[in-house]
């Protein structure tokens, strides 16, 4: 077999990389448990010594994870000073879990995948799957730390403003369902925007359910936000003005009998709002650092769980418009469209 100098070595540079980022990924989340980002928010060049003194932490630990910060480019070196810093877009995306992009939620997903490869190795050889439950711990609030900052940047602002009447119902009394709502983020957010209209969350895993309940408890909105237990095809209630569905409609078994069910929940004039990872219909359109992300999320995660439920369908996290279109209308449902887009989500409206 003939090597190609210049294309292995572009590999190995590529196979570095990668290497470097997984081993990266840990002390990020180390940064993030132990309080190290949250020291260094206020953008003041810090040495080790300096770090260790606002954290109680071993300085000769803080001198190699504070350098690994830096050779990763998630913190500025003064090797004049010899001294450390956040930029201030660093602090905003390390520290808040409130922003639009909070990197440390997406890590603590990588994570969980990570601690899960013995599993998921033997769910691809049998062909079987693996339940969103039998999966490490730091899958459930990594999953919620990264998805609710989009959520908070888009959902009330921009996703459900476009949506044709639903604002307008919302503001005066709106009866909603939030099927596969996980910690209840988007269900919370909703409920806080909207103070005259009801919300119904419900997700099949009991743990997350339960997190919901004491978020929507500590904000002060459980008197109109009530969680269940209950897939996408059994959650109660029926005649509601709006379903949601934030990032799951490609994780169900059946996602064509979830379509169907949440057809036959809605009212007459009711509108479904289908948000979905972002894709284009053609995998080599995906090629690209957003479609590594979710290519790699969908093998290890969403095809497990779809195949661990009925009908086992595993759409993936990179269905495209198009055939979410076709399990839309196989649902029953006769309109649909697109209506907004990030560049991790793409936003959809369905109605009867």
């Amino acid at each position: 077999m003939a090597i190609d100098e210049d294309r292995l070595n572009e590999f190995v540079g590529r196979f570095a990389n990668d290497l470097g980022a997984v081993f990266h990924a840990a002390t990020i989340l180390v940064g993030d448990r132990l309080g190290l980002y949250a020291a260094m928010a206020d953008g003041e060049p810090v040495r080790p010594s300096d770090l260790a003194a606002r954290t109680g932490c071993d300085e000769r630990y803080l001198t190699e994870w504070l350098s690994a910060q830096a050779a990763s480019g998630y913190a500025e070196y003064d090797a004049e000073n010899e001294t450390f810093r956040l930029t201030e877009e660093q602090a905003f995306a390390l520290t808040s879990p409130d922003n639009p992009l909070f990197a440390p939620g997406g890590m603590q997903v990588a994570a969980s995948t990570i601690a899960d490869v013995e599993l998921i190795a033997d769910a691809i050889r049998t062909g079987g799957g693996v339940d969103w439950g039998e999966h490490n711990h730091n899958l459930f609030p990594g999953t919620n730390r990264f998805f609710r900052p989009n959520y908070i940047g888009n959902l009330v602002d921009s996703w459900l403003p476009a949506l044709d009447g639903v604002v307008a119902e919302l503001e005066t009394g709106a009866l909603v369902a939030d099927i596969g709502c996980g910690y209840g983020s988007s269900t919370i957010l909703m409920a806080e925007a909207f103070p005259q209209s009801t919300f119904v969350g419900s997700d099949p895993h009991g743990p997350s359910v339960d997190a919901a309940r004491a978020a929507a408890k500590d904000a002060s909105v459980a008197d109109r936000c009530r969680f269940e237990v209950a897939s996408a095809t059994s959650f109660s209630g029926e005649g509601y003005d709006l379903v949601t569905s934030f990032d799951c409609l490609h994780d169900m078994g059946d996602p064509i009998a979830a379509a169907d069910y949440v057809r036959s929940r809605l009212s007459d004039q009711g509108t479904w709002l289908i948000v979905e990872p972002f894709a284009q219909d053609r995998l080599e359109d995906n090629l690209n650092p957003v479609g590594r992300i979710f290519y790699s999320a969908s093998t290890l995660i969403c095809i497990p769980c779809s195949r661990s439920q009925e009908v086992g369908m595993a759409m993936g996290a990179q269905a495209g418009e198009a055939r979410t279109r076709s399990v839309v209308e196989k649902g029953g449902f006769t309109r649909f469209r697109r209506v907004a887009e990030t560049p991790f989500n793409a936003v959809y409206e369905a109605r009867p």
